[in-house]
């Protein structure tokens, strides 16, 4: 199959140049993956955090969650109330199987084109 007859068979393409996720996107597919059952706001922000060593604003969170909602990426549904948030629900996040396809995807295009990339610290550059 040609490239070209490859890129037009895909659903997330335009102008024949393929749609992939964004990097905060990835992170957040990826801790709501890592985190299962407890996937949430909160924990999802911790997790980006303390695996990036970032901080990770709220809002940007909410809004990614909300587009990657729309994409199909995710479902979110709002959980018990909890006394530990004054009664407020958690908005739960569970990963739909086009979001592992997606998450998938950007994995595997990082991994092939860093292939052969020694990443080293270097004042040269």
């Amino acid at each position: 199959m040609h490239l070209k007859q490859a890129l037009d068979s895909r659903a997330n393409y335009y102008h024949n140049v393929i749609v992939m996720l964004g990097e905060f996107e990835y992170l957040l597919l990826t801790a709501a993956a890592r985190l299962g059952e407890d996937a949430y706001g909160a924990a999802i922000r911790q997790e980006i955090e303390s695996a990036t060593r970032r901080r990770c604003s709220i809002g940007a969170l909410y809004t990614t969650l909300d587009r990657l909602e729309a994409k199909g990426f995710i479902k979110t549904s709002m959980g018990d109330p909890t006394p530990q948030r004054g009664g407020r629900p958690k908005r739960m996040v569970r990963v739909t199987a086009k979001g592992v396809q997606a998450a998938t995807a950007f994995y595997n295009a990082v991994t092939r084109v860093s292939h052969g990339v020694a990443w080293e610290a270097s004042d040269s550059l």
